[in-house]
């Protein structure tokens, strides 16, 4: 049950957030996450949808393919999930924040059984002041890999655990105009109602350690939005994003669901 006088918020960090575009994790950035939510426990709490598992590995493995790329990725994300929750760990607790590490993976969310434990799990763990970091089973899953960058598990998520509002940062601010693209003049979009209206202005782009582009974030909007969910694309780069999006103090993308 969500609590009664806090906003529940499901925050999505990509690896491109959690390198600041570099070729390694940054703690800098997973310390201004952790002082973020710090600074707005009294009002909201957080379920994070993390990714940056293989990010993490590369920092220090390097393993052979023999053309079997596929299964690098999951080995990598096999070592990496562990030094990045440590980090993670480390960085929250610095603050007197708990977290705790939840693995899922997609065909969790077709059994009814999984879902009910999933939501009965994170509950507990909301009651009882930790912060859920998710990520999907790379290791026995390849969907995160090969799609989206957690775009899409962090709507599946919000919508099953009935969140007030999906955080998705990524490396613009927010959704820019395709005119605007084109005049090499970033604009963002400041508000919309429904997804369907950003289909035709989304330029279909991949971040350097993501998976997915702006076309999988308007994806994981939709199922957001079918949700009732209201979702913000922000900049994740600038610090102190999340807490200037709350305070309507930064260029980000409002996309609100119809039935609101």
């Amino acid at each position: 049950m969500n609590s009664p006088t806090k906003k529940r918020i499901v925050l999505k960090i990509g690896s491109n957030t959690l390198t600041r575009e570099t070729n390694h994790i940054s703690r800098g950035k997973i310390e201004d996450i952790a002082r973020q939510i710090e600074a707005l426990k009294e009002s909201y709490e957080f379920i994070v949808v993390s990714s940056g598992a293989i990010a993490a590995a590369k920092q220090f493995v390097n393993l052979e393919s023999n053309g079997k790329e596929i299964y690098v990725k999951q080995a990598l994300a096999s070592i990496g999930q562990l030094h990045l929750m440590r980090i993670y760990q480390e960085n929250f607790r610095e603050l007197g924040l708990l977290i705790s590490q939840c693995l899922l993976s997609y065909s969790d969310f077709k059994s009814n059984t999984s879902k009910e434990n999933i939501v009965n799990t994170i509950n507990i763990l909301l009651e009882n002041e930790y912060i859920p970091i998710i990520n999907e089973n790379d290791t026995v899953a390849t969907d995160e890999i090969k799609f989206g960058d957690n775009d899409k598990l962090a709507a599946m998520t919000a919508a099953l655990l009935k969140a007030d509002l999906l955080i998705i940062a990524t490396n613009t601010n927010g959704i820019y105009t395709k005119a605007s693209l084109q005049s090499e003049q970033p604009e963002t979009i400041k508000e919309v109602i429904g997804f369907e209206s950003l289909i035709q202005e989304v330029a279909d782009g991949k971040s350097s350690h993501g998976t997915g582009g702006m076309k999988s974030k308007v994806d994981a909007v939709e199922i957001a939005s079918k949700a009732g969910i209201e979702t913000w694309i922000v900049n994740g780069l600038k610090e102190n994003f999340i807490v200037e999006a709350v305070k309507n103090t930064s260029a980000f993308t409002t996309i609100k669901p119809k039935n609101l």
